[in-house]
């Protein structure tokens, strides 16, 4: 496997777009397309937020019960959450519309929508959006660049990428794209993401490898603790590799599920790091526990913690913290085992070993924290499990963000 250049428009058959419809921005893109020229098998998975948007339970029955996806239109600025059955209507009007000028069912066209919650759509606004798109659409890279900015709302940069891998004699390709900069803490941000794949796998596999993926990616990140009400990962497979179907387990399976682990990894890595006002990405390692459920609760509980998060932004080595949150996790560990060591580009250093400091210099460590990329290593010493979670610091710009989001 290899990483090209691209997103959603790598792999053959797809083409994307970008359109100002102007749902909420006046000077940018704000509609967004990803086609496949032939029907597709789709996958999904979406928020567990009990409040969900119309566009999940949309997506949800289509993905559950139609044989085949083929578009998928997506829309920044307004949400489509808590709107009623006004909010469901428009997802099928902008179903509807979308198979009218693609000339596909209307069973096809998956929706998504980012941005405030409880306003309703335009939705003259976007039945123009999607004749834009068709006047936009292509399947070269920057199509799939576009794509990716225009759903695009608090996030500073897009977010997209591609690979390259063999399956079954065939070079089959694989592209993402997302969105994702606060109300992330993904249960299944606001994150949205959409993977295409020119793979041919069966249905019941592409679902499979999609859900055992996401508790190990999206699942894994934390911006501030909050769960979108639409939250939706789509992964559309139009098998125009040629390769022969995966319709079991074996080889072809874990390559494919391998391509996909390391695209949505990227993918979710990116949203952590562009975090609502952020300035730095946080890992946070647990190793040496005895399952894997418990790394999982230790590493969340640590990413996910408003005083670590504030002090990686501070760029201090309080230690302290670290252990707080490794302690309130539900997880029964001893504290007087516990190793602590703290990782980025300016280097690696141990801050605590069996519980207590080291005597570290405070000088080393406050530049290992000053990176933009920084991991805190913690091992518990009771076994062989590990997880990983990403997250990102808490700075003074995310109150600023959020505090006049509708505005």
């Amino acid at each position: 496997m290899r990483e090209i250049q691209g997103g959603v428009t790598a792999p053959q058959g797809f083409e994307a777009a970008a359109a100002a419809a102007k749902i909420k921005y006046e000077n940018r893109t704000d509609m967004a397309l990803v086609y496949s020229q032939v029907p597709c098998q789709a996958a999904g998975t979406f928020t567990s937020n009990v409040v969900k948007a119309a566009p999940v339970k949309w997506d949800q029955k289509i993905v559950e019960e139609s044989s085949y996806a083929q578009a998928v239109i997506i829309n920044a600025g307004i949400a489509n959450a808590c709107t009623g059955k006004e909010g469901m209507e428009y997802c099928r009007e902008t179903a509807r519309e979308a198979a009218r000028v693609f000339s596909i069912p209307e069973s096809a066209v998956l929706v998504a929508s980012t941005g405030v919650i409880g306003m309703q759509l335009p939705m003259e606004r976007i039945k123009k959006g999607i004749h834009l798109l068709k006047e936009n659409k292509g399947a070269d890279t920057a199509h799939g660049t576009e794509a990716s900015k225009a759903i695009m709302t608090t996030d500073t940069v897009n977010k997209e990428i591609a690979v390259e891998f063999e399956l079954g004699g065939k070079i089959v390709r694989m592209g993402g794209m997302c969105k994702g900069s606060g109300m992330i803490h993904p249960n299944m941000c606001t994150m949205l993401g959409f993977v295409t794949t020119d793979a041919c796998i069966s249905r019941e596999m592409l679902q499979k490898a999609v859900k055992a993926d996401v508790k190990d990616t999206f699942n894994m990140i934390s911006v501030d603790g909050d769960t979108s009400t639409n939250d939706t990962l789509l992964v559309l497979a139009n098998g125009m590799a040629g390769n022969p179907e995966i319709a079991g387990e074996g080889p072809d399976y874990e390559a494919f599920a391998q391509a996909l682990r390391f695209v949505n990894t990227y993918l979710a890595k990116k949203m952590a790091g562009d975090g609502e006002g952020a300035t730095a990405l946080l890992e946070v390692a647990v190793e040496g526990c005895e399952s894997r459920e418990q790394a999982v609760l230790l590493a969340k509980s640590v990413v996910t913690s408003s005083l670590v998060k504030t002090a990686v932004y501070g760029h201090d080595a309080n230690w302290g913290r670290i252990l707080c949150a490794m302690g309130y996790s539900g997880v029964q560990f001893d504290p007087e085992r516990v190793d602590l060591t703290l990782r980025s580009g300016a280097g690696t250093l141990k801050i605590v070993e069996n519980g207590v400091s080291t005597g570290y210099s405070e000088e080393l460590a406050t530049k290992i924290l000053s990176e933009p990329e920084v991991t805190i290593l913690a091992d518990v010493k009771m076994g062989e499990a590990k997880a990983t979670a990403w997250g990102c610091d808490l700075t003074y710009d995310y109150v600023k963000i959020n505090g006049d989001y509708r505005s």
